[in-house]
Order: structure tokens, then sequence, then C-alpha cells
């Protein structure tokens, strides 16, 4: 059956019937977990029974359904644009000198991922709010807040349109722009293609945007993306953004963390990783299939096997040895692991991303960098129940501590030879969210109270990163009543309890403003609702007991895993998968079209398999099922665009419960400012604030309100930490503004305040 809306409905369904009647039947298991809530319980088994559902379709089929067309609601203003060929050009050029002679070796040339199907040129789509969008015009801007957004998707599915709906909240909560790259996507484009577009993409922001107007953002697989761009914007000497949003990001594409080894049921990504049914363009052929002389570097499989064994191992996916029997110049890059006393090499390519041999390479696995530091201010939000929450947690500590947690000193030979690099770039400051239970990418539940917890964090921590690279003060929506959540009393927890059993006390609500770094770090959890509570040590969490030689390397309990999903998969499509790659074999001997003499392109990349009669790219067509889903998910949104709050007494939500210390005031606006968390650094890493002054600047709770100043003419002018027209102390706005002649600059805050002239507060 084909995979559209109907055969999509047909699938779900059930699980969302059997979901809701076991919700309420079977209540007690639930409690203290995101998944009492039922609006978050049935969303969260129905993205799960989706991605089982896609298995039995092919690549190809999944790629389609996620790209179809989705209409951006009325609200929302879109535009898309082209990328110009120099940004394209220029983004080829720091990518190539990013990957050097050995990394261009590695991937297979320096031309081939950078071809096009028919010649179509790389897009990005703008998403603003409308009302933004007209006011800005309005008054003749650009715009100085920019997210970048790169979209997840395992680096092989999804799009711009599948995840607007997410995209417009950032842009709502943060009232910015965003510009989200259709990056092309492996299989078909394999690594570095996705990078390359992005990197492009990029490039044309700073070209029209300064760097500091400028916030990067990812979610997944985007969230590893941005990582990365970061590095060669780093490495290469191009300006850094304000900073960068990684929303559970994927960096160890060879599984080799604690939390990959669990069972996934707090998560919707399946605990033996994607599969699908065998095609065309996945999965590629291995040795057994092809000569070697026709597969790139790393890919060829020993070759003194008898062809039943070939036939078998090319079936299965996998080849089964012992020790003694294993030569020690095979070849190194086939991924391999001892198990019961037998030498298990996996054969098949394990991720859709990039072939074996480049699973390990610190711009595919980010968690290999020798170093992290030297990044713009980095806010990494977790799911503390989805399976990659281990990589996500090390990669921040190793970011705020680069020389605590090196890679492999083999890492180190390739990569960093002279340990150079390791030691280079000054610490990154960074924010560190765990969320109690969350699966992946909790943002994409967008209607649950989590994610809308999530959102304001993130508009939070981008809000503060601006205002820190604009040294200006930053005005963010107050939460609304679109905001709001319902919880029945049955929903409601008491406090968590310590280890001592004592209630454990809360420190703040997820959307506060952000607290003074601590060692670089401000390390949070956070419960499903909101709640922040400290983060247990950094001798308590799994992810950071692991030795740098166990990282990025194959382990028992995923690759046990891997072979028990072969295993099913193979009774019921091994004979498809064989005729396939057989069939790909021999247009390979036959020959393809359009490769330059030296290019070598993965198996999978399209960019090697051309013929003179390709098909053209099929018409996009709307899905009304994504329509669906988007209209779920951007329901809270269209209530926030609503012109007139609530009237006095009459609510849009059942529950009215607000942050004590953050009252909501439904159509304002509130400031954001830098207080000094982070102090700033110069090129040479340098403080540009000494401890004395940065301790000034940070906020304290214990200190009483500023005594006013005594200005001309009996003004009197209350004491601020910023040089606007509206002062503020400890990031708190003052409800009135301040004559504009004065010497202080106008922001553009004051459009929401009493316009009427006058000399006195």
């Amino acid at each position: 059956m084909v995979l559209n809306t109907i055969s999509v409905g047909a699938a779900v369904t059930p699980t969302v019937i059997e979901t809701s009647v076991s919700h309420y039947l079977n209540r007690k298991p639930l409690r203290q977990k995101p998944t009492a809530h039922i609006s978050y319980h049935v969303g969260l088994n129905l993205v799960r029974k989706f991605i089982l559902e896609s298995a039995y379709h092919t690549v190809e089929e999944l790629q389609a359904f996620t790209s179809q067309w989705v209409p951006a609601p009325h609200w929302v203003y879109t535009k898309d644009v082209d990328i110009p060929e120099r940004h394209i050009l220029k983004g080829a050029e720091c990518l190539q000198a990013e990957l050097g002679s050995h990394g261009i070796k590695q991937v297979g040339g320096r031309q081939w991922w950078q071809w096009r199907r028919e010649n179509t040129p790389l897009k990005a789509e703008w998403i603003e709010m409308r009302k933004d969008y007209q006011e800005r015009k309005a008054n003749g801007e650009q715009g100085t807040r920019i997210m970048m957004y790169i979209h997840g998707g395992a680096y092989y599915f999804g799009s711009v349109d599948e995840h607007r709906y997410q995209i417009q909240r950032h842009a709502r909560k943060l009232k910015a722009r965003c510009l989200a790259p259709r990056y092309r996507l492996a299989p078909q484009f394999p690594f570095p293609c996705g990078l390359h577009d992005c990197l492009a993409t990029y490039l044309h922001l700073i070209e029209e945007h300064d760097p500091s107007s400028i916030i990067v953002a990812g979610d997944s697989a985007g969230g590893g993306m941005a990582l990365s761009l970061l590095i060669v914007l780093r490495n290469q000497g191009i300006p850094l953004p304000a900073g960068a949003i990684l929303i559970s990001p994927w960096v160890d594409l060879m599984h080799s963390f604690p939390s990959i080894a669990g069972d996934g049921r707090l998560d919707y990504i399946p605990s033996h990783g994607f599969i699908h049914k065998p095609s065309v363009a996945w999965p590629p052929p291995t040795m057994e299939d092809k000569k070697s002389d026709s597969m790139p570097s790393g890919l060829a499989a020993a070759a003194a096997e008898s062809r039943a064994d070939a036939d078998l191992n090319a079936e299965r996916g996998f080849s089964i040895s012992y020790p003694a029997d294993v030569d020690d110049d095979d070849s190194p890059h086939i991924p391999s692991l001892e198990l019961d006393g037998k030498i298990v090499q996996i054969r098949d390519q394990i991720q859709i991303y990039a072939p074996n041999h480049l699973l390990s390479h610190p711009l595919v696995s980010p968690v290999l960098q020798p170093s992290l530091g030297g990044l713009p201010p980095l806010l990494i939000q977790v799911g503390g129940g989805e399976m990659l929450r281990d990589e996500q947690i090390y990669i921040a500590h190793k970011a705020a501590n680069p020389t605590a947690y090196p890679p492999s000193n083999e890492t180190l030979d390739k990569y960093d030879p002279h340990r150079q690099v390791i030691s280079k770039y000054p610490p990154t400051d960074v924010q560190l969210q765990v969320w109690e239970d969350l699966c992946h990418v909790g943002h994409t539940l967008s209607w649950t109270r989590p994610a809308k917890y999530m959102y304001r964090s993130v508009a939070q921590f981008g809000a503060w990163a601006l205002a820190r690279a604009q040294n200006r003060p930053i005005d963010i929506p107050e939460d609304d009543f679109s905001d709001s959540d319902t919880e029945s009393a049955e929903d409601s927890d008491p406090e968590p309890k310590s280890g001592s059993g004592q209630s454990e006390k809360a420190v703040g609500v997820a959307g506060d403003p952000l607290p003074p770094f601590g060692r670089h770090m401000i390390r949070q959890r956070v419960d499903r609702h909101g709640k922040i509570h400290p983060l247990a040590p950094a001798a308590e969490l799994p992810a950071l007991q692991l030795q740098p030689e166990e990282i990025g390397t194959l382990k028992e309990i995923p690759v046990r895993k891997w072979l028990a999903r072969q295993a099913q998969w193979n009774k019921r499509f091994a004979s498809t998968k064989t005729r396939l790659q057989a069939k790909l074999a021999l247009q390979v001997k036959d020959g393809y079209v359009g490769l330059l003499p030296g290019e070598r392109p993965p198996p999978s990349a399209l960019a090697g398999r051309r013929t003179k009669d390709m098909p053209r790219l099929a018409k996009i067509k709307r899905s009304w099922g994504l329509s669906l889903w988007s209209g779920w998910g951007s329901n809270f949104d269209k209530m926030a665009q609503r012109d007139e709050p609530p009237k006095p007494g009459r609510s849009r939500s059942r529950s009215r419960a607000r942050s004590a210390s953050r009252p909501k005031h439904p159509g304002h606006l509130r400031t954001v400012s830098d207080m000094g968390q982070a102090p700033k650094v110069d090129e040479a890493g340098v403080s540009r604030l000494t401890p004395a002054s940065a301790a000034q600047s940070r906020p304290d709770t214990t200190t009483p309100l500023p005594p006013a100043l005594i200005g001309g003419q009996g003004t009197v002018i209350p004491e601020s930490q910023n040089g606007t027209t509206r002062p503020t102390y400890d990031g708190i706005a003052y409800p009135f503004k301040l004559k504009a002649d004065n010497g202080w600059d106008q922001n553009s805050s004051m459009v929401t305040l009493d316009g009427a002239e006058k000399s006195e507060v």
C-alpha cells in the first residue's frame, strides 16, 4: 500500500483509540510522567506508530510523504528565496578547506556533492508572523532577530513544510524572522551535501544581516548539522552568530553512549534504529554486489569469501567469522565487534546519512570533534527519556570544558595530530536543560504543556543571546493565554522527592531570566510542569563516565538490536533486497553519466548513479494528513493572533496557573537584557570583564530596589542597568519610559507604551 494520508490514517487510528482508552483505565503507571497528560500520551504513541509503519515502505515513499506541500496559516507570512550561486560556490570552497585533502579523499572527491538534480537552485523559506512582518515593513526595517532553522528527520526525511508549525512558534515567541533551508537529503545526497547547503544559506544571511542579529537553531539531525556548521564557521574564520539552539541534537552516529541501549519506552524513536523496505535508493550495494575497484575507499569487504558465503552476507548485511580467520590487513573501515566468541563485520551501510567509514568523521559525529570550545553561547535541550540523551549531555559538558572531554588518541591522530585544536579555543557558554522523561524533540508535540515550556526557554535564551551580542535589551511577547494548558486534579503531582525523602523545591520556571553561568554552564533539570531543579553532579551522570576510547565505537547491545532487526527484516524482504542490489551492481558495471574523473561518491549518492533517461522530479502535491497535523500543532499560535485578550473573568483555557515570579500580561512585551551572565571574550579568549565587574553585573535577588537619582528640574530618574529610554534593573523593565532627548537611545519596546510626549517619568 502506498504511503499517503489514507494509509497512515488507517494505521494510526487504532493506536489513538487504544491509547485514549488505556490512558484512563491504567493511569497509575503514568503518574509523574509526561504521559500523565492524555494529549502527550496520544501524541507520543501516534508519532511512534507512524515511524514503525513507515518501515514497511521505501525511503523514497517516506521522503515523498513528508515533503508534500502544507499551506501556511493566513496569519503566517512565508516567502521562498533562492540562495545565490556565489554563496553556494563560496560554501563549497570553505567546506573543501575544512575537509582538507584527507577529508576530500574520504568523501570521494571535490565535485560530486555540489551537483544538484536538474540544476534546481538551493531554496530557503522565510517564516514570520504576518503581524510582525507588517510592522517591520511599515518601519522599513530588515529585522535584527533572525533565526536560521535547520529541520530534523534523521538526515533523510522531513521538510520545511512538515516543520513549519514548529518554526512559526519560534518566530512568534521571539518576534523573529526564521529562514529555513531546503537542504538536500540522504541517501541520494549523503554527507556533505546537506552541510554544504546550510553553509551556503548562512553565508547568504551574513551578507544581508549582521551576525549579531542571527541565531542558528536545529532539531535532531538538524541540531547535529547546526553544531557541525558552527565548527566550520569557527575553523574557517567566518563570523559566528549570536548564539545557537540545539534541540535533541544527534551527534553520535556510532551509537556509543549508554542511553542508546535502553528500551525506548519513553521515546518514539525505534530502539533498533530506522529501517525500510529495500528500494533503488536504499540500502546501497555492498562489496559482494560490486567490484572492489568501483567502491569508495573503506567500503571493500574481504574478497577471499566463497560465492555462497558472499551471497549470504549480501542478503543479511553482515558476516560472521572466528577471530583467527580475520586478516589483520582486512579493511579497517568495516565496523566489527566480537560477540559470543565470533567477529561480526557489518557490511550493510548502518546509517542513511553517510557510509560506514565516515560515521566517525567529526563533521558527521560532532561528539568526536577535538574541541567544541570557541563557539557562541549554546542552549541544548535534552529529553530525559530519549534514546540519544547521553550524547547530548556529553557534548554540553565537552563544549563548556573542552580539555576535560577529549576524543580518543586515535581520533586526535587523524584530525588534530599536533594537539593544537584541543587547547586552542576557550570554553563555550552552555545552558543545558534535561527535561524529565521527555521524548526526542518534545517540541514536535507542540500542543502539550512540556513543549510550551520548551518553546518559552528557547525564546528566553534566544533573546538573551541577541541582547548580549547587540548590547541592547530585547523585547519579546509576554507569556499569553495561548500558552496555558489544562490540568486536571488527576494530573497534579506532588513535588518530587529528593534522596532524603524531603520535597525538592524548584529553583525557577522554564522561561525565567537566565542565571549566571557557573564554570561556563547553566545545568538544569526541568520537570513536566516547567519547574527547574538542579541537575545531578557530573559524577552521577552515566554519559560522563565513558573513557575517550569508548566514544565512537560499536557497542554490544546496539549491535545485537541491529542484528535482531536484520534477521526479522530479511525474512520479509530478503529476496527484494538481493534483486535490487544485483540490479544496481549491473548498472554500476554498465556505467553512468556526468561523473568527473577521480570522483568516487558513496554507493547511495545519486550523483554517481545518473542515467541519460533519469526521470524528472515529481510534482509536489498537498498533503491533507500533514495539513491536519500542522493545524493541530498550530492551534495555540492561532489563538495568540487574536487581537483582543480574554475578557475579565473569562479564560480561553481551564487552567490559569502561572509563575508567581513572572506574571503574564496578555498582549504585552517583556524585556530581556544581558546582565553579565556570561562575560564576553575577545579574539584571544580573554574576558572583557574583570571578575569583580562581572559579579557586579549579575542579578542578585537579595539586593534591595535601587535608590532613585535626582535629576535636573525635579525630574526623578531611577537607577538603570541599560542605556535606553526604558530603564531596567535586574532584568525587569520599569513600566514607563524616559524622554529620548536626554541621551538615551530609542528602544523598539516604546511602541507598546504610552505614546504621550512627557518630560517627566
